[in-house]
């Protein structure tokens, strides 16, 4: 199954002038298909348009939805080979023990070492944190009141 990266780029909002194009319309053109023909050099394949919604800040707090026109192009990503475990160095027969490193046990070994709680009659110890003073808790001090 074959695998695709993506590009989203802005749409081009006006023309280009260029000989022999006369209106709005055919400047327009010009410009999409110069910026379609640059992207497909690279390999990128116009897949579609659209056109999204984006909030903006408008002054200090508001906020205004404006549109965006984006164009979406796409192109297969050569597949990687699976990847597979690094093979480990041979260490030197020679190497001191406290250079060696330590065998880490399985899961199935860990769990035949645990034992059930409860059958040797001893608790487990607890701990109290010491009492101290509470906070107030109450009406905001000040006139302030919580919104």
């Amino acid at each position: 199954m074959p695998r695709f990266e993506y590009k989203v780029v802005p749409a081009p909002r006006k023309g280009e002038k260029v000989k022999g194009a006369r209106t709005a319309t055919d400047r327009f053109a010009h410009a999409l298909t110069q910026m379609m023909n640059d992207l497909g050099r690279d390999g990128w394949e116009y897949l579609r348009a659209e056109t999204l919604p984006c909030e903006e800040r408008v002054g200090f707090t508001g906020k205004a939805t404006t549109y965006q026109n984006l164009l979406i192009f796409r192109r297969a990503v050569e597949q990687a080979a699976p990847a597979t475990a690094p093979a480990r160095e041979e260490l030197p027969a020679d190497l001191p023990a406290f250079f060696r490193p330590e065998r880490t046990p399985a899961p199935s070994e860990l769990a035949a070492t645990l034992t059930p709680r409860g059958g040797d009659g001893r608790r487990a110890p607890t701990v109290q944190a010491p009492e101290g003073h509470a906070p107030a808790v109450g009406p905001a001090r000040g006139g302030l009141v919580a919104e």
